[in-house]
């Protein structure tokens, strides 16, 4: 438990240390937040819809936690690089020891990530049914921060250089994230959109936050946060799979 914890206070402090990541990785969310929320708000309006702010701004926020909680994942291959993985496998730890540590690591800065996108977000216009409901967002935050730091390790265990990364994010995490219904409403899609959508599990982390913070739901919360913890589970066992078979 000490290695999990000396990994995951490592992480917090790299990403506390680095103040120009801090902000660069705000720029894409305020982008889409504020460029779009506005920009779209008068054709969501007279389509019947309401304020597009207020119904964009948790796809916002899932969308920072998904970056940072990936990316996160795929710093293993800058580690790899520059050596500092071959000096983590060496200790005496067992190697899911040091995958839990880096993924909850991750997992804890997507979740501050999207805190500080939730507080732009409400600077700008967007307004929670409750604030009282802003914790109970926060799990939802977790649990696809966990989600996705998990995969990221898996990704990253299995990637020998950088030269995939632009596939995985043009193949992989975009997809992910525009099929996630956080810039659309999941109601009245057609029926094979419909049905990818729902392979998409980060589908169920941004309807899961829009139930908690608008009630406003596709799916039953409880069938979002069950979904979000099978496939957290799986991807926790096959990220410490992958982590467990890197050569150094």
């Amino acid at each position: 438990m000490s290695a999990i914890y000396i990994l995951w206070l490592r992480e917090l402090k790299r990403y506390v240390r680095s103040r120009a990541q801090i902000v660069a990785s705000l720029g894409q969310p305020l982008l889409y937040l504020l460029v779009l929320g506005f920009g779209l708000s008068p054709v969501f309006k007279r389509a019947g819809m309401g304020n597009y702010l207020q119904f964009v701004a948790p796809g916002v926020i899932g969308m920072s936690v998904l970056f940072s909680s990936i990316f996160s994942g795929l710093g293993l291959l800058w580690d790899r690089q520059f050596g500092f993985l071959k000096e983590t496998l060496v200790a005496p730890v067992s190697r899911l020891q040091i995958m839990v540590g880096r993924t909850l690591g991750g997992a804890t800065v997507a979740v501050i990530q999207g805190l500080l996108v939730t507080t732009i977000s409400i600077f700008a216009g967007f307004r929670p049914a409750h604030f009282i409901a802003i914790p109970l967002a926060l799990g939802f935050m977790v649990a696809i921060a966990i989600v996705f730091a998990a995969l990221g390790v898996a990704i990253g265990s299995s990637l020998q250089d950088m030269q995939g990364f632009q596939l995985i994010m043009n193949f992989l995490v975009m997809p992910i994230y525009f099929l996630s219904g956080a810039m659309f409403p999941l109601a009245g899609l057609g029926p094979v959109l419909t049905f990818i959508t729902r392979l998409d599990p980060l589908s169920y982390g941004i309807d899961g936050m829009r139930s908690m913070l608008l009630a406003q739901s596709a799916f039953d919360p409880r069938i979002d946060i069950l979904v979000l913890a099978c496939v957290g589970s799986v991807f926790i066992v096959f990220g410490a799979y992958r982590f467990s078979k890197i050569e150094i």
